[in-house]
């Protein structure tokens, strides 16, 4: 995801270079310039951030900030207590960006398929994406896709790990003010997630770490609202998981039609015509989903004017794996701490078999 300024001292110059190594773990680096903006970026978020304590003690914060904060903390101290989540200065700090994204995603896949297009490196792997502080170079790189004949998206992330491998508080990632506003039990999925980043990640394997994460928000945040959550909290949440429940139906639906005209004989030209019935139909589906029983609500109105093969990829990374890693923390006894290492243990597979044993 992300200009390196020269330095004074061998100790500042490592402390670039391991930011750099981490970064690329959940981002990827194949270029000097491309290391460039990554670790530049990421050093301006930091130093942008402060402590918690810090902005709480400020008069100039404001009260709705204020409470945001406190509310984190909150979470942060649950994830440790109760989700046996890593117990550091993550999200212990917080900055405000000025900006509606950390960092901007490009994803790319065939006209005809929805295999995301890969950039793999040393360490990590292949990964199905590539981001940039800048939104401006990410659109540039899209534009060279799409030149290219594959189609590409840009869409905006709240939040991305560092995988906790960072030393002390200054490196550690800090809360945001791209995400720190999200409705209650919104917020602390996002912070679940994030953490759960640094409990397992297998090297090149986006579905597996992002299928991962959604589990461990999943189990997290219910018990946030079961042990923690005001009722007026859990009714906002249980309004909005009804309408993302009715978005990723409507799109794994048309996502499994996609595949299976993808993978058939059919002519390319007689697959664009289904293609571009398919997509018809799924916006159609939408606005009768938005004018109805969503009662205009409006803010899945962006993803579906750029809805796209590579788009549907992004989904699957996220979602595919889920209800394996669900059934894994039952047979774990619904234990965090044996979950997690049964995780581990999976992450050090093979890939093919790293897929066999979390099962179909």
């Amino acid at each position: 995801m992300k200009k390196i300024a020269l330095v004074a001292s061998l100790t500042t110059l490592a402390a670039f270079a391991l930011a750099a190594s981490a970064l690329c773990l959940t981002s990827g680096c194949s270029s000097l310039g491309y290391l460039a903006q990554s670790v530049g970026g990421h050093l301006g978020m930091l130093r942008a951030a402060r402590p918690v304590p810090e902005w709480l003690a400020d008069t100039a914060t404001p009260p709705a900030l204020r409470e945001r904060l406190l509310l984190s903390q909150q979470m942060r101290d649950f994830a440790v207590e109760t989700l046996a989540l890593p117990d550091n200065d993550s999200y212990r700090r917080y900055a405000a960006l000025n900006r509606p994204a950390a960092v901007w995603n490009v994803v790319a896949a065939p006209e005809l398929g929805l295999t995301l297009k890969t950039w793999c490196f040393p360490v990590v792997g292949c990964l199905g994406y590539r981001g940039y502080f800048d939104r401006s170079q990410a659109e540039a790189l899209a534009g060279e896709l799409r030149a290219k004949g594959l189609e590409a998206s840009v869409y905006g992330v709240p939040a991305y790990s560092t995988l906790g491998r960072l030393p002390g508080a200054y490196f550690a990632d800090p809360l945001l003010s791209t995400f720190i506003h999200y409705p209650e039990v919104e917020l602390s999925r996002m912070l679940f997630h994030e953490l759960s980043h640094q409990v397992a990640f297998a090297s090149g394997d986006t579905m597996f770490n992002e299928s991962f994460a959604t589990a461990v928000e999943r189990i997290g945040s219910q018990r946030w609202m079961a042990e923690r959550a005001s009722a007026a909290a859990v009714a906002e949440y249980l309004a909005f998981d009804a309408r993302r429940q009715d978005f990723r139906g409507l799109t794994a639906r048309t996502r499994e039609a996609l595949a299976a005209l993808y993978a058939s004989r059919a002519s390319d030209d007689d697959k664009r015509a289904a293609k571009a019935a398919l997509m018809q139909r799924m916006q159609a589906e939408y606005v009768a989903l938005r004018d109805g029983p969503w009662q205009g609500f409006a803010g899945y109105d962006a993803w579906f004017a750029r809805a796209n093969n590579a788009s549907f990829g992004v989904l699957a990374a996220y979602t595919e794996l889920v209800p394996q890693f669900e059934r894994l923390f039952e047979r774990e006894g619904r234990d965090p701490a044996r979950f997690y290492a049964a995780v581990r243990q999976l992450a050090r597979l093979p890939l093919d078999e790293r897929r066999a044993t979390l099962g179909p």
